[in-house]
């Protein structure tokens, strides 16, 4: 992301972020670093020990080296940018600064945490070189690390204050823990994030998704009023893939500008990590337009469509206004485990094949994902697929093509298992449950396309209606040969990737 600042602050007291040990603080205390506030200044506040400074702030060194600060994250997760504000520090401010990290692991901080942030086997790694700092200002320094953190070492060189440090990121939680009962799908803590809105002149969509109440009304997402035609929207990546059950959508505080209604749509996007939105398609009403009230919390479920797992949520509101949350309660999509990806490795040559010709039926793609046995993990398997299908042929894609059924039909695909069978009758569902009409059509429209293509027409029908499958079949029967060839690609690549979850799900 290139403006990392639209991301949380993983390090903010707000969301339990620490700053747990200094060398010193003789000025100006080290909790001040994390306030989510701005830092302000009082002309005339001083203290026993000199001025009052909204910050951390240490004493003048007179020897050799530096200080430091030891932070822990209140969320843990992979770093994109950090800012050292130095906001009222002007005389007094660090000449430069520098940023370690390390990953403790996951759960609560236990008794032996500091001796472990000390230990030599406590691998820190550099987020950023020590680095030239301006007084009085916001030091913006971009992070590429990918790696997972939980805990920070800032230090400033030779001394001096820093009013804030923000650690923009994306939330990585251990969904070890997140079990398969019911979790706020939503929620940063549990890693949801904002990709895109159409406006927030007033608050941040982000907002929508933080721990807990809305405070006030700068504590929700509010855009400026809509003077033409539309409305307004954000897009939100769920935390972990999953079954949307019920939405809460909180407008307290917002009284004479809370929108008139909303809705909301949803979709799964198996490719990527989910945040390229041009990929995004095949979006599905989960909650029709409905009205809202001011200043009130709506509880909706009866009203939800079944749609099936999401991994997208786009919130319309209408025309403009103000929300202070939203919650999408559901359950979890079943995720691949460490133990699944041993089995997988652990399967005889002929098993393994059997299992990767079930999720796709190019022989080339089989091979050659055999031969990178053993995978090291969930991504790297998902990877791989991805990888090894965009460098095939034409025809190595058109013979996965075939080890599919017509959608809607009853007739099994000739060359199917008896366990791929089973997952395109679980994928093709609720699409089954048309009427015999809509049916018919569909078995008409699959006829067609074979006849224009040469081949059974392909979609990832995993949530989809007829209605919606049928639709999407009479305007790819529009595309060359060529385009739909690519298209009908990219829907196989969907299917391969949610069967690759399903054979490793515990």
């Amino acid at each position: 992301m290139n403006d990392f600042r639209k991301l949380v602050d993983l390090a903010s007291a707000r969301l339990g972020g620490r700053a747990i040990e200094a060398n010193d603080e003789f000025f100006a205390p080290k909790s001040n670093l994390l306030k989510p506030s701005k830092a302000v200044f009082i002309e005339g506040k001083f203290t026993g020990r000199g001025k009052w400074m909204d910050g951390w702030e240490t004493r003048r060194r007179r020897t050799p080296g530096y200080d430091w600060c030891i932070i822990r994250l209140g969320l843990p997760g992979i770093i994109r940018g950090v800012v050292v504000d130095t906001s009222h520090f002007k005389g007094n401010y660090p000449a430069r600064c520098s940023l370690e990290a390390c990953d403790l692991g996951g759960g609560p901080p236990d008794a032996g945490e500091r001796a472990k942030l000390h230990s030599p086997n406590t691998p820190w790694i550099e987020l950023l070189p020590e680095s030239p700092l301006a007084g009085d200002a916001q030091n913006e320094f971009p992070v590429t690390c990918v790696r997972r953190c939980t805990h920070l070492r800032l230090k400033i060189y030779p001394d001096g204050g820093v009013a804030r440090l923000r650690v923009y990121g994306e939330v990585v939680p251990d969904r070890r823990r997140m079990g398969r009962s019911e979790i706020d799908l939503a929620n940063i803590v549990n890693g949801a994030r904002i990709l895109q809105s159409s406006d927030e002149f007033f608050g941040v969509p982000l907002n929508l998704l933080m721990p807990g109440r809305g405070k006030n009304m700068g504590d929700g997402w509010e855009t400026r009023r809509r003077r033409g035609p539309g409305h307004d929207w954000t897009i939100v990546k769920l935390g972990v893939p999953g079954s949307i059950e019920r939405v809460e959508v909180d407008t307290s505080h917002f009284k004479g500008n809370f929108p008139d209604s909303c809705s909301l749509e949803a979709c799964y996007s198996a490719g990527g990590d989910g945040s390229d939105v041009a990929r995004l398609q095949d979006w599905q009403e989960l909650l029709p337009p409905t009205k809202l009230k001011a200043h009130a919390r709506h509880i909706f479920r009866d009203q939800l469509a079944d749609v099936g797992p999401a991994t997208h949520v786009r919130f319309n509101i209408y025309p403009d206004g103000g929300v202070s949350r939203l919650r999408l309660l559901g359950q979890p999509e079943r995720q691949a485990s460490p133990r699944g990806i041993a089995l997988l490795n652990e399967l005889s040559h002929k098993e393994a094949r059997k299992s990767f010709l079930d999720c796709c039926g190019s022989k080339k793609w089989t091979d050659q994902m055999l031969a990178l046995r053993p995978f090291t993990s969930k991504d790297d398997l998902l990877d791989a697929a991805d990888r090894i299908w965009a460098a095939l042929s034409a025809e190595d894609w058109l013979e996965a093509f075939c080890h599919h059924p017509p959608i809607g039909g009853n007739k099994a695909a000739k060359k199917q298992s008896g366990t791929a069978r089973q997952w395109s009758s679980g994928e093709q569902s609720r699409a089954q449950q048309a009427s015999e009409e809509t049916l018919v059509q569909l078995a008409e429209a699959n006829q067609e396309y074979h006849a224009r293509f040469g081949t059974v027409f392909l979609i990832c029908a995993m949530g989809k209606t007829a209605e919606e499958i049928l639709a999407n079949a009479r305007t790819r029967l529009a595309n060359d040969p060529g385009t739909e060839r690519r298209i009908a690609a990219e829907e196989q690549r969907k299917i391969t990737r949610l069967r690759l979850e399903k054979l490793l799900a515990p």
